[in-house]
């Protein structure tokens, strides 16, 4: 019989437990830190934000395996990263405009990534089914660009494009007449206009940022600070700004881009935050939501759905506004 007084020996089971979960809850820690921090840091933190809330997974077996192996200390730690790791899933921003006024347009708004053209024929379709009055295409080839514009003549006459090869091609077109037509620096194409819709001048802008890969996360924080910048500069006026972002509500430079142009997400309004738009392609399910349609608070949002479409790795994001007088 061992002594009372002699120190017991962790089993090695407890012992391999606790370290299993310092490890776990180390990754959980440092992107949820950054996350209540508001900065998206550096690489691999970018990246691992876009699985934020999936690390409640390793968070909840950290402190599983932090109670098995008996460590209070880490038991408590875990419980507190898991905790605040839950907070942070909650929407981001209010769940309602302060649109004011009557009603003086219905917008249905579109917007697509077509990865390097692929999805053409299926954006062609969508477009006669559902009838938008805006649509934004990112990843529209120069092939792709030809197609949509020629095929909607009479239904969304009026467009302005970057034509451009591969990613780098993008096109919005309306049904409006389109003015003040601009296309904003970066890499791939992001062109913008002044839209009239409902007896008001409305901004439309398509955001298409690099993506935070390795090596290129500076690249990526500075073209979504170019597009805050624009949200920035139109926030006096109705904005729909719309597409790509390659990136979520969890990445501060996103966040950024709302709160500089007083923007919201349609998807929250509607009640379908953090519903997955990337990837729809591959082994994984989709896990991240990074297509958006923004829009100011002059608008109201009636229904926001998600369209697959054959030939991408994205959902199309489909959004009803009700655009207000203002007064």
């Amino acid at each position: 019989m061992r002594p009372v007084d002699e120190p017991q020996t962790p089993r090695p089971g407890r012992r391999l437990g606790a370290w299993a979960a310092g490890l776990l809850l180390a990754v959980s820690a440092v992107v949820t830190g950054c996350r209540l921090l508001d900065t998206d840091a550096i690489t691999p933190v970018p990246q691992l934000l876009s699985f934020l809330p999936w690390l409640t997974v390793p968070a909840g077996l950290a402190v599983l395996l932090a109670a098995y192996a008996r460590r209070r200390a880490l038991a408590l730690a875990a419980v507190v990263v898991l905790a605040a790791t839950l907070w942070t899933l909650q929407p981001y921003g209010p769940d309602a405009t302060t649109a004011r006024g009557p009603v003086t347009a219905r917008v249905r708004v579109l917007s697509a990534n077509v990865e390097f053209g692929g999805a053409t024929r299926a954006l062609i379709a969508a477009i006669r089914r559902e009838r938008p009055q805006l649509v934004y295409v990112s990843e529209c080839d120069r092939a792709c660009g030809r197609a949509v514009t020629g095929a909607f003549t009479a239904e969304l006459p009026h467009h302005v494009s970057v034509d451009a090869d591969g990613s780098l091609g993008s096109v919005l077109l309306s049904a409006a007449p389109l003015r003040d037509e601009h296309t904003v620096p970066a890499a791939m194409g992001m062109p913008g206009a002044t839209a009239a819709i409902g007896g008001r001048a409305v901004r439309v802008q398509l955001a298409h940022p690099l993506p935070p890969l390795p090596g290129r996360v500076d690249l990526w924080k500075r073209e979504l600070g170019t597009v805050r910048d624009v949200a920035a500069r139109d926030a006096a006026g109705p904005l729909i700004l719309a597409g790509d972002f390659n990136a979520s509500q969890d990445h501060a430079a996103f966040r950024a881009v709302l709160d500089a142009g007083r923007l919201h997400d349609a998807a929250r309004l509607d009640g379908a935050a953090r519903t997955p738009t990337w990837p729809v392609e591959g082994p994984l399910p989709p896990y991240v939501q990074i297509d958006h349609v923004l829009v100011s608070d002059d608008f109201t949002v009636r229904d926001v759905r998600f369209l697959r479409l054959a030939g991408t790795d994205h959902r199309a994001v489909l959004a009803d506004l009700d655009l207000h007088t203002g007064r």
